[in-house]
């Protein structure tokens, strides 16, 4: 093949890049199929152009032929390896690749001490992101080795570790560098900035952001000095500032952002300072309060920008002839099809200083800002994301990520921010970012569609959008970062309803599965946390619950659960495994679980954990599983009835949740009789009573149906009246807000006095003397009290008597309306107590006969979960005629006849039903 090979130069962002033309084509071979590797050599290196780096390296793995041209050096003039591990042995293999690199952004200590072994003599600019750790010595190293650097950035981070020295060392290291930005440095004495005076007369652009001491004085040294920045610098010495500054004949751009610089000085310093144009000082608490200068916007010609100015308006006056719409201003500059390049330093300065104050500011969240956020300053960051300077989109990015959210802790973000961000358009505009082939890029964008998908309107938006899709791709990324982010999005958007199913029609499911097998061995708590999250959003849904288990889920959150530490992971994988377990009546993930190896262990583990949440969650999931009959024995095996039941001994003063899944998981075992007794046994008759106890209406229930169940055991039934339970019975039976904690109140205390209790209290619960004192006969009339006036408080004395004298099945049917309860229906019975319900109809008792007509009114109404079940057992009790004799019993109370009449009318409907 003949082809002819012409070299073009390609822009990326704003650094020109050097490939190949194609020329000439590929043909297939005689089966139509095209072989990659014979691919022409300037196509191979075009396409490498658009990769990634981790890409590039895995491409060029395909073939001797790729991996030559994989190393063509114009392809490493510029390299970003802050999403990558970067130590000495990797900076050795690319060294090869990077003699003709250009540009270099780096991030951390490690790959700073790593930049020496790429031997890039030919650097031109070199940045690097938290710089905290990096010391004079390897800053001092970098500088001797590139001679040929103009660029050097350091932050926004604090340099905490870097002094004078070092910049000294710059200096006479560097004659050609024309930009030095640095943050956080402690002090940056006269000594090093006269060093860069002398040594480097390119010195265009400095920037001495966030430091503690600059010396003003020497910097009206720097003469060749174009742009300033001191945003954030603290101790300022404004007056030596006037005096020297004003003296800098190319002083055009100034940037005193967050300082404590007072109106007097911008004043002198616009009439003083001949070159001046711009001067940035957003939030600059001093000339903010000051309503004269707030008001006086004669600056002559020079523009202010702060928060009380309009930005775009100030910044459109530079282009008085060009520009039509002010708020388009920085794209408009952008789209000019004649450069002007002084005007275009200006505005890449202003783009840079304005990404970084806004960042910063957002960062600190100060009161007060609404107004400028939503008049301006979300509309500036989405300007800003459209910059062709990569830090300058990132910082936008995290900027919007940043400034919406109120309460990190809680994720609460601010509405009327976030309907900003969606009324200006920044979510097409971050769902393209995250497109991007740049991984720091798409990190950021992905953060700020997460943080933002918080508020329902934007999470409807980015679905829209088709945010989900892109998400779901960027969950699968080999760049944790870009995972975790994604995976945060996905968490997000799976709290509403409407995107679950979307979510796992994309493959979020599969994605976030294999995020956790990725990660759980290398270690990554951000993104295993996020991926369980958001599995546990998903599983809620019963379809969801589905898909996840299909594609793993159930191994991969038992695998979170036995291995990983942090409390954050064990918290959402117990989450999800209880979600996963809460369909037990429409799939088999409830059994799943329960048979996935190590499962039951790990969540009884999980119980003892010193974390409230992981506690919490932890008894939730086995709340869950104990519903299937198999798993709620297993869990016993597995110490269940122990970790339980210390659990709920420790949860006292704890959160309404925790100790309403503490008493539900007891609740769950004690549906088995033998777990029943094992529970009374290890002394969890106390700590429900105490829960019973509580103020919350959703602890009261599940105490109240743990008692429910272990009272049917007379042994326990005594423990309870031992600690004092029948006081607490009592008083969620009269006065719960709750329906259904009155009515398994009233249900336990009927147990407890039905007889069954009495020969376990002639001789004692216990052999030992320790056994406390009771007084039955006190206990049995206060709780047959509070059960009669339970049940009174379900009838009508109207509607009974019309029951009573007529047998039409409407006078019935509004009796059953009045005493239904709904969440009744939703309990299972087993075939022991419905049979002590139609023995308790035998009772002496007046009032145990009306209870337990009542309960088998409430378990047999037909449209309940379970009253087919119930029915079966009735029916095959033989207890039709023990419910005619109650019904007919003439010295029965109205309600234990009309009740019992019921629930004839309850089987017979069913009976009906089953025939038909």
């Amino acid at each position: 093949m003949n082809r002819r090979v012409r070299r073009k130069l390609t822009r990326r962002g704003q650094e020109k890049v050097d490939c190949p033309e194609v020329d000439g084509c590929l043909a297939l071979d005689e089966k139509g199929i095209v072989d990659w590797t014979r691919l022409p050599d300037d196509t191979v290196i075009q396409l490498f152009s658009c990769l990634n780096y981790r890409d590039r390296a895995s491409l060029s793995s395909t073939c001797r032929t790729w991996r030559t041209l994989g190393e063509s050096p114009c392809l490493w003039q510029v390299l970003d390896i802050r999403p990558h591990k970067c130590d000495s042995a990797a900076a050795v293999s690319l060294a090869p690749r990077c003699r003709n690199l250009q540009k270099l952004r780096f991030r951390g200590a490690e790959s700073a001490d790593a930049i020496i072994q790429l031997q890039a003599k030919s650097l031109c600019e070199i940045s690097g992101d938290y710089c905290r750790k990096i010391t004079d010595a390897t800053l001092s190293v970098i500088a001797a080795r590139h001679e040929s650097l103009e660029s050097l950035q350091l932050g926004p981070d604090f340099c905490e570790r870097i002094s004078s020295y070092a910049i000294k060392a710059i200096a006479i290291c560097c004659p050609q560098l024309r930009r030095l930005r640095l943050s956080g440095i402690r002090e940056v004495d006269g000594d090093a900035i006269n060093a860069l005076a002398r040594h480097c007369r390119d010195l265009v652009d400095i920037g001495l952001i966030d430091c503690l001491n600059v010396d003003e004085v020497a910097l009206g040294n720097v003469l060749s000095l174009r742009f300033l920045s001191v945003a954030g610098t603290t101790n300022m010495k404004w007056s030596l500032a006037l005096q020297n500054w004003s003296k800098l004949p190319n002083l055009t751009g100034l940037d005193v952002s967050r300082t404590d610089i007072i109106p007097n000085v911008v004043l002198r310093l616009f009439s003083s300072s001949p070159c001046l144009k711009i001067l940035c000082a957003l939030y600059c608490p001093g000339l903010e309060q000051d309503a004269a200068f707030v008001f006086n916007n004669n600056h002559k010609g020079k523009l202010l920008l702060s928060f009380f100015t309009d930005i775009f308006k100030e910044v459109a006056s530079l282009f008085v002839d060009t520009t039509n719409n002010e708020r388009s201003v920085f794209v408009e500059w952008r789209n000019l099809k004649t450069k002007d390049r002084q005007m275009d330093d200006v505005m890449n300065w202003l783009e840079w200083i304005l990404s970084h104050s806004l960042l910063r500011i957002a960062e600190s969240n100060p009161q007060g800002l609404d107004n400028f956020w939503l008049r301006q300053g979300a509309y500036l960051l989405l300007s800003l994301m459209r910059s062709t300077q990569e830090e300058v989109q990132e910082r936008a990015a995290t900027g919007l990520a940043t400034f919406v959210v109120i309460d990190d802790e809680n994720a609460s973000i601010h509405g009327g921010r976030a309907e900003a961000v969606m009324r200006d358009g920044c979510i097409g505009l971050l769902l393209n970012l995250a497109r991007s082939w740049r991984e720091v890029v798409q990190t950021e964008a992905a953060k700020a569609i997460a943080n933002l998908s918080v508020n329902a309107n934007i999470a409807k938006a980015v679905a829209e959008e088709g945010g989900i899709s892109i998400l779901a791709n960027l969950a699968r990324s080999m760049n944790r970062l870009v995972a975790e982010e994604a995976a945060g999005g996905l968490w997000n958007l799976s709290v509403g309803e409407e995107h679950k199913a979307a979510i796992a029609e994309a493959g979020g499911a599969k994605a976030l599965v294999d995020l956790i097998f990725k990660w759980s061995i290398t270690g990554g708590e951000g993104v295993l946390e996020r991926a369980a999250g958001a599995l546990a959003n998903l599983a809620a849904d019963d379809k969801c619950s589905i898909e996840v288990a299909t594609v793993g889920g159930v191994r991969a959150l038992v695998k979170l659960a036995q291995n990983c530490k942090a409390e954050g992971v064990q918290e959402q994988a117990a989450r999800a495994l209880a979600n996963l377990a809460a369909h037990g009546d429409s799939n088999s993930n409830n059994a799943a679980v329960g048979q996935e190896a190590g499962a039951l262990e790990a969540l009884v583990q999980l119980t003892r954990s010193p974390h409230d949440g992981v506690r919490q969650e932890a008894a939730g999931a086995l709340w869950n599983l104990s519903f299937d009959d198999r798993n709620r024995e297993a869990i016993a095996e597995a110490g269940g009835v122990e970790a339980l039941v210390a659990l709920a001994h420790s949860c006292s003063n704890a959160s309404p949740g925790l100790q309403e899944r503490a008493a539900g998981a007891l609740w769950g075992l004690s549906v088995s009789e033998a777990n029943s007794i094992a529970i009374g046994r290890e002394g969890g008759v106390a700590p429900l009573i105490a829960l019973a106890r509580s103020d919350a209406e959703d602890v009261h229930e599940t105490a109240a149906g743990a008692l429910w169940n272990l009272a049917f055991n007379a042994g326990n039934a005594f423990r309870i009246v031992e600690e004092g339970g029948v006081p607490a019975l009592v008083h969620l039976c009269s006065s719960s807000i709750s329906k259904m904690a009155r009515f398994m109140a009233a249900l336990a205390l009927a147990y407890m006095f039905d007889g069954r209790m009495d020969e376990v209290a002639l001789v004692g619960a216990s052999s030992d003397s320790n056994s406390k004192s009771v007084n039955l006969d006190g206990a049995r009339r206060m709780a047959l009290k509070n059960i009669e006036a339970f049940i009174l408080a379900f009838s009508d004395p109207q509607a009974f008597s019309v029951a009573a004298a007529s047998s039409v099945p409407a006078a019935l049917t509004q009796v059953t309306q009045a005493a239904r309860i709904h969440e009744a229906g939703h309990l299972r019975c087993s075939g022991a107590e419905i049979g002590r319900f139609v023995t308790m109809l035998r009772n002496s008792s007046s009032i145990l006969k009306a209870c337990a007509s009542f309960a088998l009114l409430q378990f047999t109404i037909p449209g309940g979960r379970h009253a087919q079940h119930h029915v079966r057992l009735l029916q095959n009790s033989g207890s039709s005629r023990i419910l005619r004799a109650a019904a007919a019993a003439a010295t029965a109370p109205i309600e234990a006849k009309i009740f019992a009449r019921i629930v004839l009318r309850n089987l017979e409907h069913h009976q009906i039903e089953s025939s038909t």
